[in-house]
């Protein structure tokens, strides 16, 4: 009986600030052992690197998840506002009566545009007689003034000479290849030409440039030459057909709903495909990396979390006295668990945190950022002939950015409850005699 009211005398009561969890009493603690001491250097060093190890790590994975968001959804709206989302092709004949069936199909709720189009591969030249692969689209004058990704980005020239059936625009990339501008002519060298007794003889024509397009993705801006569509049908030998009408929708991701109005519009049989079946391959390529790059990235918060449990083991080490006096002053073991629990998410937090600080800002400025490297290191970091886009893009999403900061906190968080358990499992006794 004695000795169960020494028990309960020693034992901290709920009222005590010792007994509350997460007490002034813990949180003293747990900060004073963040604090290390001269003799203590070593673990202040690895706590510093698992901090900086975790920062590093969050804001990696934040800025990358961003670029390759941005990425994405720069590429689809370029691809998108270069083309459509919804393309319908003839089965049993030509489409003869293409201005007919644009109307019908320009009138389905939800579809903005119905363009009739010509296209085909040519060979073009300029001055001295560079030249590089094309492929010509003729559209009509009035169909390109609504692609906005086109006629809204007119860098030389006009459209004067286009609308009047006499010219065609180009890339400004393009230009730069051939070394012409707005008012230069080039040369259109086709396989699909006249029919002679001798074959067939490749058809050579030249038109005047009326002006110089830049949508900002390069491979348009140097392979993409936009005729008129009577030009487009005489020098392709398609006069009075199109190859197929090109539909653009308010919403791309829903062509599915609009596809059997398209059908029961077009009064014929016809073969439609959408912009995710042209491009499946490109997209699934872009999804796979992307997961990948998370999974590869993730693992620098792990090696960070693990030097958080390097680090507290060695602390508990070297706090054994310590923990024993608490122990013996009444603390429990639930305390001395939380203590140590507090040391180390201290330090996944604040890492976390600031990682997160980090990858906003730089997703911020990356554009600067890598103006800033270019200009240090004398190269071009990131060139448009081989990604497609003329800048770099970031786009943070919000519910990525969260998924981030639990992952990274939580792993800092289990990484503390093994070492904070040792601790809480240290016999005083055995402790302070070997101390």
């Amino acid at each position: 009986m004695a000795g169960k009211e020494a028990e309960a005398a020693t034992a901290p009561s709920a009222a005590s600030p010792m007994g509350r969890p997460f007490s002034v009493f813990e949180r003293m603690v747990a900060w004073r052992y963040l604090r290390a001491r001269r003799k203590e250097a070593y673990i202040s060093v690895i706590a510093g690197f698992s901090f900086i190890g975790i920062m590093l790590g969050v804001a990696t994975l934040i800025i990358v998840m961003a670029v390759m968001n941005g990425f994405r959804n720069e590429l689809i709206n370029r691809i998108l506002g270069m083309n459509g989302h919804l393309i319908v092709a003839p089965v049993d004949s030509p489409l003869d009566n293409y201005p007919d069936l644009a109307k019908k199909f320009a009138a389905i709720p939800g579809v903005t545009m119905a363009l009739p189009l010509v296209e085909g591969q040519t060979l073009a030249s300029g001055k001295g007689g560079a030249g590089t692969g094309a492929l010509v689209r003729g559209l009509r004058a009035e169909d390109i003034t609504k692609l906005k990704s086109v006629s809204g980005n007119i860098k030389s020239g006009d459209m004067v000479g286009f609308a009047s059936g006499e010219g065609v625009l180009i890339g400004t990339r393009m230009a730069a290849q051939l070394g012409i501008g707005a008012g230069d002519e080039i040369t259109l060298i086709s396989p699909e030409g006249d029919v002679t007794p001798l074959g067939v003889n490749p058809r050579v024509k030249s038109y005047k440039v009326s002006g110089l397009f830049e949508v900002g993705m390069s491979e348009y801006d140097s392979s993409i030459i936009f005729m008129p569509l009577e030009e487009a049908q005489l020098y392709f030998n398609a006069e009075g057909i199109v190859q197929s009408i090109e539909l653009f929708v308010d919403h791309p991701d829903a062509v599915d709903e609009i596809r059997p109005k398209v059908e029961a519009a077009a009064g014929r049989q016809i073969f439609i495909t959408d912009w995710r079946q042209r491009n499946q391959t490109f997209f699934s390529a872009l999804q796979v990396e992307r997961n990948v790059m998370f999974m590869i990235l993730t693992l620098i918060v792990i090696v960070a979390a693990l030097n958080i449990i390097s680090g507290l083991i060695m602390l508990v080490k070297d706090k054994g006295r310590d923990i024993a006096i608490l122990r013996t002053m009444g603390a429990t073991s639930a305390s001395v668990l939380r203590i140590f629990f507090m040391t180390g998410a201290a330090i996944g937090v604040a890492g976390t945190f600031a990682g997160v600080v980090l990858g906003v800002v730089v997703c911020l400025n990356i554009e600067s950022i890598r103006q800033f490297f270019s200009w240090v290191s004398g190269t071009q970091l990131f060139n448009p002939e081989l990604y497609f886009l003329s800048q770099l893009p970031a786009d943070m999403n919000g519910g990525e950015t969260i998924a981030v900061i639990c992952m990274a906190l939580g792993l800092s968080f289990i990484a503390t409850i093994i070492p904070a358990w040792r601790a809480s499992r240290l016999d005083p006794v055995q402790a302070l005699r070997y101390e």
